[in-house]
């Protein structure tokens, strides 16, 4: 068996926490790869070694005084190595890039080094073969990943090394410039190498148990989710329920490898698994709620606009000329509603609206502002009778209104939207009338 694990920076912020992930790997034969990120806080109080990297940079670049912050991200290194009793000396390390904020190397090589210089201190640690990712995961020169040459490069490099530490976050272009993905990409690069290597899992450890059903900042103590389909965590993460780099998904997908989100604090809990289909029955008639605040609604009235064959398209046309992208558009016989963000839309909304009025010619067009969308996923809704049913009683029991309802045909998901000031009271009924009364 093959399993590839990705340690995230709380579980890498120190000596301590760096032991713990010793007893984790060393626990079971079959993790054999490892993609470690920058050391994250060590308390509330501390700092990212990625952001005090770009301060470092900046400074240096804009020929401003950079050493102290420079000498203090040696010491976060030192202060691990040390605890780990290891015969290891990164100086050589610190003075090439040194040398190369001077030279402006870009804000992606000064990023990328807190992965880098983690996985050499990881490697050390535990006595695997160090692989620099710049070495194996490539993008365009536009800054594009490149997934199938990064595929047969790695494989192909990977396929006669037993055990490895591959950092996670950054590539290279094949002109050798450093490119990273976005924030919390290390999720990404331990997807990319499990999909090389054909695992069999992808152990995703973190500093929680998992995905939760609900937001912790609304409920106290939400459950956590056992197993979840891809499906239903992506209509989930695109909610805002993120543990894991949403990008992070679709190469093991391609590959039906399961994903199991661990917590490096608790490694007796089995966490959550991710993965293709499951014959499992869910535990609750839904598997999670999340949402989102901040979305306006362009209600668009028209008589037998349902016999107008490119009406829809002639609306969204107008969107799309100002660079809106829509979230949901529920529509009726003589009825069209765009909803879209709040943010994005206002700078142009009169612009938007003259654009309807001369593309489709409506009899009416209203606006409502402050509005949230509340996704209730799950695939356990399909085979229960009522769920709607009881999401709407719910929702009139703690006195919410009912702004819109979206529901497609899958019956994975069923959209909400609600008021903003109505958004956590609708979370916590929901989450009620279906986790605590089913508890």
């Amino acid at each position: 068996m093959k399993k590839v694990v990705k340690f995230g920076g709380s579980s890498l912020a120190s000596a301590r926490q760096f032991k713990k992930v010793g007893d984790i790997i060393r626990s079971e034969k079959s993790r054999r790869y490892v993609v470690p990120s920058a050391p994250g806080k060590r308390n509330d109080k501390d700092e990212k070694v990625t952001d005090m990297l770009y301060q470092c940079y900046d400074a240096a670049a804009e020929g401003k005084s950079y050493k102290k912050i420079l000498e203090k991200i040696k010491s976060r290194y030192m202060e691990i190595i040390d605890g780990l009793d290891l015969n290891l000396n990164l100086d050589h390390e610190f003075e090439t890039i040194e040398e190369n904020f001077l030279k402006k190397a870009g804000r992606d090589y000064a990023a990328s080094r807190g992965e880098y210089l983690n996985g050499i201190v990881m490697a050390n640690y535990l006595g695997y073969e160090f692989i620099d990712a710049a070495e194996v995961i490539f993008f365009d020169e536009d800054g594009s990943f490149e997934a199938d040459i990064t595929n047969r490069e790695l494989g192909e490099r990977l396929e006669h090394v037993e055990r490895a530490v591959i950092p996670g976050f950054y590539g290279a272009t094949h002109s050798g410039g450093i490119r990273t993905f976005s924030r919390g990409g290390s999720d990404v690069t331990g997807s990319i190498v499990a999909k090389a290597i054909h695992a069999d899992m992808y152990e995703n450890w973190t500093d929680v148990s998992g995905f939760l059903v609900a937001d912790p900042r609304i409920i106290d103590n939400p459950e956590v989710i056992e197993t979840i389909t891809y499906r239903e965590l992506r209509e989930l993460a695109y909610m805002g329920a993120s543990v894991l780099h949403e990008d992070a998904i679709f190469p093991v997908r391609k590959e039906g490898i399961p994903i199991n989100i661990r917590n490096t604090n608790r490694p007796e809990e089995k966490g959550t698994l991710i993965v293709e289909s499951t014959c499992r029955k869910p535990r609750y008639t839904i598997t999670g709620v999340a949402g989102k605040k901040g979305f306006c609604s362009i209600n668009i009235e028209k008589a037998m606009m349902n016999a107008e064959v490119g009406f829809g398209r002639k609306v969204l046309e107008v969107f799309e000329k100002y660079g809106i992208s829509f979230e949901h558009m529920p529509s009726g016989i003589d009825t069209m509603t765009v909803f879209v963000h709040q943010s994005e839309f206002e700078e142009y909304e009169q612009s938007v609206i003259a654009g309807i009025h001369r593309a489709v010619e409506p009899d009416f067009v209203e606006l409502e502002s402050d509005l949230a969308l509340v996704a209730v996923v799950g695939r356990g809704m399909k085979a229960t009778r009522g769920t709607a049913g009881r999401i709407f009683s719910a929702l009139a029991h703690a006195r919410v209104n009912v702004k819109m309802i979206d529901q497609g045909s899958s019956e994975l998901n069923i959209i909400i939207g609600v008021k903003n000031a109505d958004f956590e009271a609708a979370i916590k009924a929901i989450y009620d009338i279906f986790i605590s009364t089913e508890i």
